[in-house]
């Protein structure tokens, strides 16, 4: 019997991006029959690698809004160039009433941030950063903040050695 070419043989291949579900919410709309139930999901996705992406999305049940909110997600992702483990500088953003202010950290130091802050810097692939989540605490809208803010970074300078200028001769005259 020939083997299925549908059905993989060994290990499975790991997933292009990480996923985490920041938030899943059961949401009603009343109609004249009752209550009509649906589900939004709340996903960020990255690599690692400096891509990162929020999403959202409603769906009938569970599985279809958080496939949804991965699609929406792989939609709005971005590239982030990173120092290191760390950003290049500190950066504030606002959208809406969220406001995330983000800090450079020393190496080892660790991810210090919350909720919806970490998620996105941790699949963003920064190892070292502080960060503060100020006024809504919408985990959706403070998501978003924080990669406009990361958007808002500019690139590392790299350090080179520094060029030596050539002295002008002195020419004596006798």
């Amino acid at each position: 019997m020939a083997p299925n070419p549908r059905k993989k043989q060994g290990r499975r291949e790991k997933p292009e991006f990480e996923q985490k579900l920041l938030n899943l919410a059961r949401v009603t709309r009343v109609v004249k029959g009752g209550r009509r139930f649906r589900f939004r999901a709340t996903l960020v996705i990255g690599n690692r690698k400096g891509r990162v992406g929020v999403g959202v999305a409603k769906g009938s049940d569970v599985s279809d809004a958080i496939q949804k909110a991965f699609n929406d997600a792989k939609k709005n992702m971005v590239s982030i160039e990173l120092a290191g483990s760390t950003i290049p500088h500190d950066i504030s953003a606002k959208l809406g009433s969220a406001k995330v202010l983000l800090k450079p950290a020393r190496e080892g130091q660790g991810v210090i941030a919350g909720g919806a802050v970490r998620a996105v810097v941790d699949l963003l692939g920064v190892k070292d950063i502080v960060s503060k989540s100020l006024g809504a605490s919408n985990q959706l809208n403070v998501a978003r903040v924080t990669v406009k803010a990361l958007l808002m970074l500019k690139a590392p300078r790299v350090a080179t050695p520094k060029e030596t200028k050539p002295t002008p001769e002195v020419i004596e005259t006798v």
